[in-house]
């Protein structure tokens, strides 16, 4: 019997009772629909964590000041990370080329009689360039094709340069609502502005930013902003020496880890943290590459996939267990038409690949049918897991693959157990 034949007899034997079918293949529809939505949350997870660490480039190392736990309160764990461990750090570290500095601090700022208490932000000149190259903001309605760069970011004047920076001059620039909040429709180039007790001049405005997660914009104002000078803010916010958080860049992507061991080796000895007895350090100082975040958060991410997936393989081996039960009754049901086929000469394996193709059918068909309600349940499931889901177009065979296959283990037992029915036992059968 061709296999064309020995289809169209499946075809025949599921038709012959369509309910029993279309309730086994719910079972399978379940599995797949989950296998499906499965793997798109773990996409989005991945995808996720790219997006949420995307400030730290592959070059970059990320050093922030060490806290710890004091009578419930979160105080600095040693020596706080300075302006002038940011100086030092790119002269006495060979690997580290160049080195990012930001403070954040909370200001007074006057224009003639409009006030803001708002926050203000002391950064390096390369600040803007981070900050577009971070992508985590763009210009509103922004349709450029190609990298956004910090040119892009300003709609007037201009930002810090490294001079200015080092001198501490009196200068600022300001977010676009900043600016509309300040001088109203003014230009505020060149205008003077109180920033507490100093005087500034606006050298620079930002334009209209907004975040390029769309889930974020109700909560993020990157427009409320007003960046100076790091050695300014520091003056001017701060009575004491503020913690201050570096962002430093390997000349060497390729020596990532002996850039680390460079700037832990330097920190160490500035900020005098002693060996203890056991050999270790008790720094006071975190240091956080893409790598390593993304390496713990990749880990974490996967381990939640795996938890869904077990739960879909659950849902597919329910299923599968549907197949094999309704074909055993099935087998029984048909155990006269067993007999009358090998009596009139159908081989044992003709009857396997009947009763395994049925199985297989149903799988395939219920297969089909979860792939496509897995589709149309992945905004369900992104709404579910703060709008992050991604269909990968492989999950699609992957998941008419496992149902398929679900249909083959579970269905080999039923077919089997046909083919050896004894012809004349069955052809009693009533």
């Amino acid at each position: 019997m061709s296999l064309l034949e020995t289809l169209m007899t499946a075809l025949r034997g599921l038709s012959g009772n369509k309910l029993r079918a279309a309730l086994t293949t719910l079972g399978i529809i379940i599995g797949v629909t989950s296998v499906i939505t499965v793997l798109a949350l773990g996409n989005g997870a991945r995808a996720a964590v790219e997006e949420n660490f995307r400030f730290l480039g592959s070059d970059n190392i990320r050093i922030t000041s060490r806290n710890k736990l004091d009578n419930d309160e979160l105080v600095p764990a040693g020596e706080t990370l300075s302006y002038e461990d940011g100086l030092l750090l790119t002269a006495e570290v060979p690997l580290i080329f160049r080195v990012a500095m930001s403070v954040g601090g909370s200001a007074r700022v006057r224009h003639e009689r409009a006030v803001l208490d708002m926050g203000v932000s002391g950064v390096t000149a390369e600040a803007l360039d981070l900050l577009a190259i971070q992508g985590s903001v763009q210009p509103v309605d922004w349709s450029g094709n190609g990298l956004l760069f910090g040119s892009h970011l300003l709609a007037k004047g201009r930002f810090f340069t490294p001079l200015e920076v080092l001198a501490g001059a009196d200068i600022c620039v300001l977010g676009h609502k900043t600016a509309t909040d300040l001088f109203g429709g003014d230009d505020p180039l060149d205008q003077s502005i109180w920033v507490n007790r100093s005087r500034c001049t606006v050298v620079g405005v930002l334009t209209e930013l907004e975040t390029t997660d769309p889930s974020m914009r109700l909560r993020s104002r990157p427009n409320e902003a007003l960046y100076l000078p790091i050695s300014t803010a520091i003056g001017n916010l701060f009575d004491g020496e503020p913690s201050v958080t570096l962002t430093a860049q390997v000349s060497d992507e390729g020596r990532m880890e002996e850039a680390k061991t460079q700037v832990v080796d330097f920190l160490r000895a500035r900020h005098e943290v002693e060996q203890k007895l056991d050999g270790s350090y008790e720094d006071d100082f975190d240091l956080m590459t893409r790598r390593d975040v993304l390496g713990a958060q990749q880990e974490s991410a996967r381990t939640f996939s795996l938890l869904l997936a077990a739960m879909a393989v659950v849902s597919l081996i329910v299923g599968g267990i549907g197949v094999m039960n309704v074909m055993l009754v099935t087998v029984t049901e048909r155990t006269r038409e067993i007999g009358v086929r090998l009596a009139v000469g159908a081989t044992r394996s003709d009857i396997v690949a009947q009763f395994l193709l049925e199985a297989v059918v149903i799988s395939a068909i219920g297969g089909l049918l979860g792939i496509g309600l897995g589709i149309l349940a992945i905004p369900t499931a992104a709404s579910l897991n703060d709008g992050i889901a991604l269909l990968a177009p492989g999950s699609i065979p992957i998941a008419f693959a496992v149902a398929v296959l679900t249909g083959i283990v579970f269905g080999i037992y039923p077919a089997i157990r046909a083919s050896r029915l004894d012809p004349i036992e069955a052809l009693r059968h009533d």
